[in-house]
Parts: structure tokens; sequence; C-alpha cells
């Protein structure tokens, strides 16, 4: 993806000495091996009673289905469904492949060994999110899930004919995201450049297809068949329907919290030559740059995965999603004392900003937006 190197815009990394930005460093490093140092049981019971709580939900809905010719069953089941499955997509799977939960040593919630029921191979997903992603987060030319190698969702990326139509094909990701998803983590252009053998792409290819399989036989095969024992043709379609709308409704999900964690107005986007010589506390800020917190109810943060705190979840993508809300406040006195800014909105405001942007960067030219000041405390402002 083409982009321009000189920045449009200042960040506030630069008006930082070297010597704010070492402590800095050392204060988030403190930050994070606090709370290290006191995971326990409370956590271990948070975890397992979230992959319980899924399971379920899963029975549940799918009682629910084998009536689904019926609508209040089907509209009962259909959410349910779609609710178990935003669960173990986000705050489960997400998570726990991040490495979480490895401080448990628990062969079977362990980043080595959990699988999730999505597109995405984990093999694949690991590396390019939690490697590509998360080391050069927005870092433009070196972070392919800025705009997924797709859509220009920054100026500073050069205009292609091709993004006029971003607004449409994004309504198709949003869709199917979780196979836009696996397709973006095959990184075509590194088996194009060499970088990646053929044999590889095969392999991930065979993945991806081993999971299509199997949810085509789970969900379009199985147990709509199951209906269809009693309720023949009519049950049939009604369950397959439930599922194909779970389905779609999970993927919608995980769009809106993702692009919302990333894409609104008040985040920067950095050139390779800002960060060639990065330090810990550069990496720091950089993350904290990078990401924006959607505001929400204990509930919403649970179905987004606590990514509501995806500034927390950048700074520490190995702890425990349940730490975020603990640790947000200590995450803001830093940023007050360091004249940084603390990204953050209700849920509307940023998925209205993701949407602008696409639609408004599909043609050429674009300015960077206004973006927030340093952050303040209520305390402050009164």
């Amino acid at each position: 993806m083409a982009t321009t190197t000189e920045p449009l815009i200042e960040s506030p990394l630069a008006r930082l000495s070297d010597e704010q930005i070492e402590e800095l460093g050392r204060e988030f490093d403190a930050i994070h091996d606090e709370i290290f140092a006191e995971l326990g049981d409370r956590d271990r019971k948070y975890i397992t009673s979230m992959i319980e709580m899924h399971r379920r939900l899963v029975v549940m809905s799918r009682i629910l289905l084998f009536f689904a010719k019926y609508k209040p069953a089907w509209v009962a089941g259909t959410a349910t469904l779609s609710l178990a499955k935003i669960l173990e997509n986000m705050e489960i799977g997400h998570n726990v492949m991040h490495g979480q939960w490895d401080w448990m040593n628990d062969p079977d919630i362990h980043s080595s060994q959990w699988d999730w029921d999505t597109a995405s191979t984990a093999e694949a997903w690991k590396h390019s999110h939690n490697y590509v992603h998360h080391t050069f987060t927005n870092i433009r030319g070196k972070d392919k899930d800025l705009g997924y190698e797709i859509m220009r969702i920054d100026p500073h990326q050069k205009w292609h004919p091709v993004y006029l139509l971003q607004p449409f094909y994004n309504l198709l990701l949003m869709a199917f995201f979780e196979w836009g998803v696996a397709f973006h983590d095959l990184d075509l252009e590194a088996v194009r450049k060499g970088q990646k053998s053929k044999k590889d792409l095969q392999k991930e290819m065979k993945g991806i297809w081993g999971k299509a399989r199997n949810q085509i036989v789970k969900d379009y095969i199985a147990f709509p068949l199951l209906s269809a024992i009693a309720f023949r043709k009519d049950g049939y379609k009604a369950t397959a329907t439930a599922n194909f709308t779970s389905n779609i409704v999970r993927n919608i999900w995980a769009h809106s919290i993702i692009f919302c964690g990333h894409f609104p107005d008040q985040t920067y986007t950095f050139s390779e030559e800002e960060t060639k010589e990065e330090s810990r506390g550069g990496f720091y800020v950089r993350q904290l740059l990078g990401a924006a917190n959607i505001e929400g109810s204990p509930l919403f943060h649970v179905i987004s995965g606590n990514l509501g705190y995806q500034v927390e979840h950048h700074l520490y993508p190995d702890m425990p999603s349940t730490r975020y809300a603990e640790i947000a406040p200590r995450v803001k006195d830093i940023c007050e004392r360091y004249g940084l800014p603390y990204n953050t909105g209700p849920f509307s405001k940023q998925l209205g900003m993701v949407h602008r942007t696409i639609a408004r960067l599909a043609f050429p030219g674009g300015k960077p937006r206004p973006k927030p000041g340093p952050y303040r405390s209520a305390d402050d402002e009164g």
C-alpha cells in the first residue's frame, strides 16, 4: 500500500523529551508487572465462567432453533446463538490466543492450543494480528491492518480509483468479516514478493477450507437436518437461515468494535522513519496514540471482548482483559501528567467517525481530522 512519508500532522510524541519518554516507559512497565504479580483465582474463575456461559448459550440456542419453524423460537434462538458466537469470538477466542491466560498453565486454555469458531486459522491469525499488527501498530507500510490493504482510512495513503468503491465493499466486509480477515491473514503480497512460500500459502488455504467445511457442516447441514427430522423442509430452512443470520450478526459486531478501536478521528499513524529507533517508552506512546476506546456498560465491554478498552489492550495485549477497566485510571493519570491524549468516545460517535472517514477518503485528497488535546481529568476541568 503506497503512502506518503511526510507527516501531515505532528505527533504528541514529538513534544516529549527523551528523558520523559524513558520515564513514561518505566511507569507503564510497572503497571504491567504489578498486575501480573497479583493474578490469581479471581481471574481464573472469570475466564472459566465465560467459557461455561458460552457453552450454555450454545446449547440453549440449538434447542430453541430446533423449533425455528416457529417465529418466537427463531428470534430467541438466533439472538442467543448470535450472543454465543460473539462471546466466543471476542471475549474468549481473541483474548485466549493473545496469551492473556497463559499464566494459568492450563493446557485447555492456552494460546498454543486454543482454536476458535471463525474462518482464520489460529496460526495465521496469531502471526498477522499478535505479531505484525501489535508490533507495528499504525506504522504506515508495515501494519497491514491499516485499512486491511483494501481501504484508504488515512490521508497519508495515496489515493487510487479503486477506493471509490470502498464504501460499498466495506458493507460486504462487515457482513463477511471473518472471511475477509482470513484471506487478509494469507498475506498474498508477501507471496508475490517471494517473502512467503507457495507451500506455506497452500497450507494456510487448506486450513481455511477446513474451517469453512466445519462451519458449513455444523450451521448449514447438521443442525438444520435435526430440525428437518421434526418439521421437514420448513424446519431445515428456518434453522439454516437462523444460523446464517447469527454468523452475519457476529461479523458485523466484530467489524464495528475493531474499526471503532483503530480508525476514528482521534488516532494517529506513523511513518517508518518516525519509529526507526523507537525506545520502549516510544513504543508505549505509539500504542496509546494509535488506539481509541469505546465507552459502554459492563455488558457492552464483555461482549466486545473488553476491546472497548482498546488503548489498554494495545499497551498490554497479554494482560487478562478483565483488568483493563482497573488500570484505565492509571493510564489516564500518565496521559495527564505527560500531556498526552486519552482517546475515547461513545460507540455511536466512534462508529460515525469511522464510516465518515471511509466515505471521505474514498475520494482524492483529505486531511487528518482534528485530534484531541492532552487528557484532563474531570477534577481539573472543574
